[in-house]
């Protein structure tokens, strides 16, 4: 009886023999019966083919990039928490949250925030504000520095932290990369492992199936951001001349956008053929059989992003996308960047392998090459290298084009219905795939319990992969239509959520006549008047542009937004221009956290106005500009035409602002404003990184500094152990062998290992 309770969760002879030959370690003994791994495996650990595990490492980067991104996110929102929703804030954020009468369950349910709770604690909503970002940064910073807090309830936690303060955010929070994150938090929820209280990593079968989903993700997100621009009909996209404007008009260039906008104009058109190759055509390389097809998308992908942060302030936008990019590795690629990489193997491939081998090069060629013929025949680059030029035939409406717009969208009905189906065969194989892992785990109830979570997981990724289809059809409108209601029903009710959403970024080129800029004035006497300079948007013409990523200061980003309409199209302009007059500190921290630069820093200014500014780029210094019109008329403190204005959007603030509450939480939370107020974004944001990426590095020297070797056990007292030790007596007689062999090859010496592997062989067939 003893010897079948062993044998009925032992795995079998071939599946131990790869577990063997494969990179994943083992556990001395086994969890279930405590017989040594030479002897059983476990179902835990029993490794079905030579796939198993193989995103280890993509998965691992991905839960830590994604900690990081939460503390960043967290970090630049809490600085800027007084100034845009504080009591004397932009925006205040106690507008929204009125007390009422209501059920806590039905505030929830109209808003999901945890700011709700807020009169339960004790605090204002204010302090409710900022008691959530920094409940996420001590979160995402632990995540960051502490591999068993990168759990699915710490994720959890992380996501809901955010959401509360996105329901909240308004105009300031209502940007694609917030819903960029909300949607990547939310899978990163089912891709990270539930091991909070085991304090320890395992894989699971499900594994490959979540991890798809950020695949798809990422194929949205790129697809849907390269259609937008030719579906936009925006000419400068078409003419392919965008990014001869987009350095120096973008919300807040970098310093190497100045040089990048000096680069000349083939090359710029040329910079926009590649963009639309690697937005629209590259993506769907992503759910290539061939692993360098992948590989070759993974590395295009991110060269992309990496020019973008270079030359943009895009906070952590591109970070996102690099993050997503992770989904296209495996471990082999990821080791290889480190060395440790799978040794090609000298013995000759058998003539089937040698076959399918090359099969993969034509394919991967021949891929190549289509794409290369289809981009020169449809935009028909011509290059004329006397007058350094490039030309194309690229157009809207001309017969004479080779390349409309009602061609492209005839190609889009084409392809959008079999990207979708092309996604549910992907999503297919990985379930399949998963469910001959689960078939061949030992023993009935760990096989009943991997086929539970497997069922679980398979019904959110189908769930989640379904609802996604709402929002990736808004790029077509005939597939758009034929989506079945159930779907459409089931995205309405997640649609406050953030689940999934729509995207396309760069949808027409602004400021080609010259960058929009709104310039504040402040006067004592409505004579003589100060210009108010902005940390990082531009307003000073000798002034280099500034370095903040992945910082984001929303009101120099809203305010990039305000210049392109009038004011009465930004309505909290007019708080904005409200609070300066009376002076407000919070308000005056997101324009200069320097005083010294900020010219009423002793007395708020009795007069503002705006006016509205054309910048260029200037080849001898950063900037020149010209005036175009008044933005904001002249007001002062109860100027009527002020007071109409606010009472007109709205966000005339008469509810007197009630005292802060007074307690251990209110206090801690004022004395830790008080030390973070001087400081600005990324000087906090950096310095927190850096704190937690030293203690990461500290950690891996760590764990790779040699060992002391355990000195050798006394003869009666090895005696003893082997007596004690379980197992049977061929066990006992191999371990016996093993202590006569040298010490080098105890070791761990291949001929060693060769040995084992051969005695446990022996006694699974003998059993």
């Amino acid at each position: 009886m003893r010897r079948a309770a062993k044998n009925s969760h032992a795995p079998h002879p071939s599946l131990l023999a790869v577990s063997y030959a494969g990179k994943r370690p083992f556990p001395a003994t086994c969890p279930i019966c405590s017989r040594t791994k030479a002897a059983c495996l476990g179902p835990l650990q029993t490794t079905t083919d030579g796939k198993m595990g193989e995103i280890r490492l993509p998965r691992h980067m991905f839960l830590w990039s994604m900690s990081v991104v939460y503390l960043f996110a967290f970090v630049s929102l809490y600085v800027q928490i007084p100034g845009l929703y504080g009591n004397e804030g932009i925006l205040p954020a106690r507008w929204l949250i009125t007390p009422t009468e209501k059920p806590l369950a039905e505030l929830l349910q109209d808003t999901p925030t945890l700011l709700w709770l807020c009169p339960q604690l004790g605090l204002d909503i204010q302090q409710g504000l900022e008691l959530i970002c920094l409940l996420g940064i001590l979160l995402s910073f632990g995540a960051m520095v502490l591999q068993p807090l990168r759990d699915s309830m710490v994720f959890l936690c992380l996501w809901v932290l955010y959401l509360s303060l996105y329901q909240v955010g308004k105009v300031f929070l209502y940007f694609q990369w917030d819903n960029l994150l909300l949607e990547t938090g939310f899978l990163t929820i089912l891709i990270a492992p539930l091991n909070l209280f085991r304090w320890k990593s395992s894989f699971k079968y499900h594994d490959n199936i979540t991890f798809w989903l950020v695949r798809w993700l990422l194929f949205r997100l790129m697809f849907a951001s390269g259609v937008v621009k030719l579906t936009s009909r925006c000419p400068t996209w078409w003419g392919l001349t965008a990014l001869t404007y987009h350095y120096e008009t973008q919300c807040i260039p970098t310093p190497l956008a100045w040089y990048a906008h000096q680069l000349p104009q083939w090359f710029q058109k040329l910079s926009v053929v590649g963009t639309f190759v690697i937005e629209i055509a590259v993506p769907f390389l992503f759910f290539a059989p061939i692993r360098c097809l992948r590989l070759t998308a993974f590395y295009l992908q991110v060269l992309l992003q990496v020019l973008i942060i270079l030359t943009g302030n895009y906070n952590f936008f591109n970070l996102i996308t690099i993050i997503l990019c992770f989904s296209l590795l495996d471990d082999d690629q990821v080791g290889s960047w480190f060395g440790h990489g799978k040794k090609k193997k000298d013995m000759a491939h058998s003539w089937p392998q040698a076959i399918i081998s090359w099969a993969a090069l034509l394919i991967e060629l021949g891929v190549y090459v289509l794409i290369i013929y289809g981009t020169r025949l449809y935009f028909e680059l011509e290059v004329d290298w006397e007058t350094k030029s490039m030309s194309s035939k690229t157009g809207l409406y001309r017969a004479v084009r080779t390349f409309t717009y009602h061609q492209f969208n005839h190609f889009l009905k084409m392809v959008t219905l079999p990207s979708i189906w092309i996604g549910v065969l992907s999503l297919t194989w990985e379930v399949v795939i998963a469910m001959f892992k689960c078939a061949c785990v030992r023993g009935f109830f760990w096989k009943l319990w991997a086929i539970v979570q497997l069922a679980v997981f398979v019904t959110a990724a189908t769930g989640i992969f379904a609802i996604s289809l709402v929002p990736y059809t808004f790029i077509e409108y005939d597939t758009h239509s034929n989506i079945w209601p159930g779907v459409r029903k089931a995205y309405e009710m997640v649609d406050r959520y953030q689940v999934v959403n729509s995207y396309g970024l760069f949808r027409r080129m602004t400021g080609v006549g010259g960058r929009p800029e709104v310039v504040i004035e402040g006067s004592m006497d409505k004579v003589n008047w100060m210009e108010i300079e902005f940390m990082y948007k531009p307003g000073n013409v000798s002034g280099p542009p500034p370095v903040v990523v992945p910082h984001q200061p929303r009101l120099d980003w809203q305010m990039w937004f305000a210049a392109l309409g009038s004011h009465s199209q930004s309505p909290w302009f007019s708080t904005l221009v409200h609070r300066l007059l009376q002076g407000s500190k919070d308000v005056i921290d997101l324009i200069q956290v320097d005083k010294s630069k900020y010219p009423f820093s002793q007395q708020p200014p009795a007069y503002i106005r705006a006016h509205l500014y054309k910048y260029w780029s200037h080849p001898k210094r950063w900037w020149r500009r010209q005036y175009v019109e008044e933005f904001f008329p002249t007001v002062s403190l109860g100027d009527s035409t002020l007071e109409s204005l606010l009472w007109q959007h709205g966000i005339k603030d008469n509810s007197p602002v009630e005292r802060s509450p007074d307690g251990p939480i209110p206090d801690a939370l004022r004395l830790l404003r008080a030390y973070i107020q001087p400081l600005s974004g990324p000087l906090v944001l950096w310095t927190l990184f850096c704190t937690g990426a030293a203690i990461c590095l500290l950690k891996t020297f760590c764990s790779r500094a040699p060992r002391a070797s355990k000195p050798r056990a006394a003869p009666a007292e090895t005696k003893r152990k082997a007596k004690d030790s379980p197992g049977t007596g061929l066990e006992k007689k191999d371990q016996g062998k093993k202590r006569e062999e040298p010490a080098s090859i105890q070791g761990g010496s291949k001929v060693s290992e060769e040995r084992s592997t051969d005695a446990d062989r022996r006694v699974w067939k003998r059993k």
